[in-house]
């Protein structure tokens, strides 16, 4: 696993030993990142569920200006500062160890992401719980995308679909990306 292009190209990152995280595959992630490539110059993302954060260096490295990284996992936020450091991005990263559901309540009414990456462990079925937070807190910019990697493609259920528009999705072997938007006009209480 390699970062593909820009500042930062080519550098090898460290990932988890054992089943604990699964890294996205080299050929989904250059898809995704040639698809948003000319929309991250200064963009604020937000890597949840960062596991090794190849998503948010990434970004950096084609020029997103900051990336926050949100994992439960002390291992993953320890391999997410090292490759941080690696990639000489470290400057760029802000690295914490919380859960998902504490971060997004956290910046609720103070951040507003351009890009948020939500990858979680497949057999947990998290995606549309992490979206519907992410609509409570109202925490992604006006125009800015979330990009979602699941095992299904159910993603805007209920009233998620009321909120959020898919503009794409693609499927890699098992792997679902969806990438979502706001819909225009609509507003949360």
């Amino acid at each position: 696993m390699r970062i593909i292009t820009g500042l930062a190209r080519g550098v090898k990152l460290t990932t988890l030993e054992g089943e604990a995280t699964r890294p996205t595959a080299e050929r989904v992630k250059e898809a995704v990142f040639s698809s948003i490539n000319f929309e991250l110059e200064d963009a604020l993302v937000l890597d949840l569920f960062g596991g090794s954060g190849q998503l948010g260096l990434e970004a950096l490295s084609r020029g997103a200006e900051q990336a926050v990284f949100v994992d439960s996992s002390k291992d993953a936020t320890a391999i997410i500062k090292a490759n941080a450091q690696k990639t000489k991005l470290f400057q760029k990263c802000r690295i914490l160890t919380t859960d998902y559901k504490d971060y997004i309540r956290s910046v609720a009414g103070k951040h507003k992401f351009d890009f948020i990456f939500v990858d979680p462990p497949y057999a947990q079925k998290l995606v549309p719980d992490v979206l519907k937070r992410i609509m409570d807190a109202d925490i992604l910019a006006d125009g800015g995308k979330i990009i979602c990697e699941a095992e299904d493609d159910t993603l805007l259920e209920n009233e998620l679909g009321e909120y959020f528009e898919l503009f794409k999705s693609a499927k890699y072997g098992r792997v679902h990306i969806a990438m979502i938007t706001k819909k225009a006009g609509v507003e949360r209480d």
